[in-house]
């Protein structure tokens, strides 16, 4: 008896494939109905999209960091580990490449953007990368009608933004109009920064509807994130060499004007033959002298610190440069194609299941 039962249970679970193609095949209209719609929508959704091209660019950058804790820290980063601690000589680095991506997510780097100026392919004309993107982003023709509608009557129903207006030609980064700060998002899709965990190479990828304008992104973001890091870098060096011609100009005055009296006490004295005269002539020199010494000692303290800005700049090499791509990276039609066909099949098949009582059993639902 059981083992009977055993036996018509597992007859009840098998699935009937015979069923399921008579069930299919017998609806090859709908089938033919459905799938030509479907195509033909997904023709108009694939071609609607506009075209997106993507440039990247590719940089490895120069550490400073301690010569005999080189190998160790080349053997931590292949097993995707940092040895950031300067005492176990790591890298004295406080920014570190791997925070490079925060950096170009922070506001101000985003802003700084707003006035790279760019010309597109099918223009003569160039204008800030902010207006373009105000202006210039090709829309889909559904979301252009959603949003001038959307648009029109918040007009009618909010009051003019007046203040925003006033500023827009003015960047605060500490506040932003609504305008700057939804070009600033659009922005954060279009650029964006990786850094690989163990060789440490950067790579900046830029996506825009206009191939010339994704070049010339890629491109202006390079060379800001590396006047940025530069500047980083250098900035105590520069400030000490600031500090050193200040101390070395003062310097210089002071030893001028100590010339200049030692020089006019002996004109005035040529003749004289005192001996306290003598003696004031020959502090006045003294001074001079003095002064002097501690002018070339400040010019000399200058010259060192000219070489440390220098020895602290940060050299890069550029793995890859910034090209005009000459394809579009998206959309992908065939892909986009592909997905609605087989969701229509997949919901037409169902469909049919359903009809024909044959999608319960197919889904072991008594």
């Amino acid at each position: 008896m059981e083992q009977n039962n055993v036996e018509e249970v597992k007859q009840e679970n098998a699935i009937d494939f015979g069923a399921l193609w008579h069930s299919v095949k017998k609806r090859k209209k709908t089938y033919y109905k459905v799938l030509g719609i479907t195509f033909v929508l997904g023709c108009i959704y694939a071609f609607s999209l506009p075209k997106v091209y993507k440039c990247e660019v590719m940089l490895a950058p120069e550490l400073s960091t301690n010569r005999s804790s080189n190998s160790i820290a080349s053997l931590a980063r292949s097993f995707g580990m940092k040895l950031g601690n300067t005492a176990m000589g790591g890298s004295s680095e406080a920014l570190l490449p791997t925070l490079y991506p925060d950096l170009m997510n922070s506001v101000d780097f985003k802003t700084r953007l707003f006035d790279v100026m760019v010309c597109a392919k099918d223009s003569v004309k160039p204008k800030s990368y902010y207006d373009y993107l105000l202006h210039d982003q090709k829309r889909t023709w559904w979301s252009s009608l959603i949003g001038g509608a959307i648009g029109g009557l918040l007009d009618m129903i909010l009051p003019e933004d007046t203040v925003g207006k006033s500023l827009e030609k003015r960047v605060n980064p500490f506040k932003l109009t609504k305008k700057q700060t939804r070009i600033a998002k659009i922005i954060d899709k279009k650029v964006v920064c990786d850094v690989d965990q163990k060789t440490l190479v950067i790579t900046i990828k830029v996506v825009d509807q206009d191939p010339i304008i994704c070049a010339t992104m890629a491109d202006s973001v390079k060379a800001r994130l590396q006047d940025f890091i530069t500047a980083y870098r250098t900035n105590k060096a520069r400030i000490d060499l600031e500090y050193n011609k200040k101390l070395c100009a003062e310097s210089k005055e002071r030893f001028e004007k100590a010339r200049r009296r030692y020089a006019e006490f002996a004109d005035a004295n040529q003749d004289v033959i005192l001996q306290s005269v003598r003696t004031h002539l020959a502090d006045l020199e003294n001074d001079m002298q003095l002064q002097f010494n501690a002018y070339q000692t400040y010019a000399t303290q200058v010259q060192s610190a000219e070489a440390q800005v220098q020895q602290d700049t940060p050299a890069f090499m550029t793995l890859q440069s910034a090209t005009v791509p000459v394809k579009p990276s998206a959309p992908s039609k065939k892909k986009i194609l592909f997905v609605f066909l087989f969701l229509a099949f997949v919901g037409t098949t169902t469909w049919a299941f359903h009809k024909d009582g044959l999608l319960k059993p197919l889904l072991g639902i008594s």
